[in-house]
């Protein structure tokens, strides 16, 4: 009678290795002995195999805990412009001044390449200037931004056409992408930039919001009050 021999194949092997992770606890001599095959160079032992691997993911942590630092900090910056910003609209005795106060922090503290502002009512004391346009609120020419105006929503990324025409005029070729914010019954504040990659679809507009938000609470300080009833 012949001894029967059970042969195991290298996947029945490697299915039994996976029912029981915690084979190698139990010999750990395998451990050291075991080869396993580089991508690159020479072969090596499975502890160091596993030692490298655990330095890939901690250099991978690392380098993740760098960009997270790196965008709070950038996140931090924005909050303290944002709220200087607000600040230094509050401040202004009029409703020129604080669109002035507007176009110039955009310009110098968030770096924009080109501001502009279009109101839908003109402003006292302001003329039309190449950062300040005033269109009827039904004028034709804002046919493109009536979806951005219903909604509210900041726009990030390469306008159409026809919004870069109305906002940017003769310099439209300048602008490569632009930040798009509607202030619905107030107008629209832009930033445009030189740069293609400066402003994209899907980066964060929760700080434009804010800015939005303080410029009409700041322009509504000047709005006509209706007379008191008796």
């Amino acid at each position: 009678m012949h001894d029967h021999e059970e042969k195991l194949g290298a996947h029945e092997v490697a299915a039994w290795l996976r029912r029981h992770p915690r084979f190698l606890q139990q010999f750990p001599d395998l451990a050291l002995t075991l080869v396993v095959p580089r991508d690159e160079g020479t072969a090596a032992s499975l502890a160091s195999y596993q030692l490298e691997v655990l330095r890939d993911k901690n250099r991978e942590l690392s380098r993740r805990l760098q960009e997270l630092f790196a965008n709070a900090q950038q996140n931090e910056r924005l909050a303290v412009r944002t709220h200087q910003l607000a600040l230094a609209l509050m401040r202004q005795g009029s409703a020129g001044d604080t669109l002035r106060a507007m176009a110039a922090t955009l310009s110098e503290e968030f770096e924009g390449d080109l501001v502009r502002i279009v109101v839908f009512q003109p402003v006292a004391g302001m003329e039309e200037a190449d950062w300040l346009h005033v269109v009827d609120e039904g004028d034709p020419a804002l046919d493109a931004f009536r979806d951005c105006l219903a909604d509210g929503e900041p726009i990030c990324g390469r306008l159409q056409p026809a919004k870069n025409d109305l906002l940017y005029d003769a310099r439209v070729e300048e602008v490569q992408s632009s930040a798009l914010l509607p202030l619905p019954g107030v107008g629209l504040v832009a930033v445009g930039s030189h740069d293609a990659n400066r402003f994209y679809p899907g980066m964060g507009t929760l700080f434009l919001r804010m800015m939005g938000e303080a410029l009409v609470t700041a322009l509504q300080r000047f709005e006509p009050q209706a007379p008191a009833r008796d």
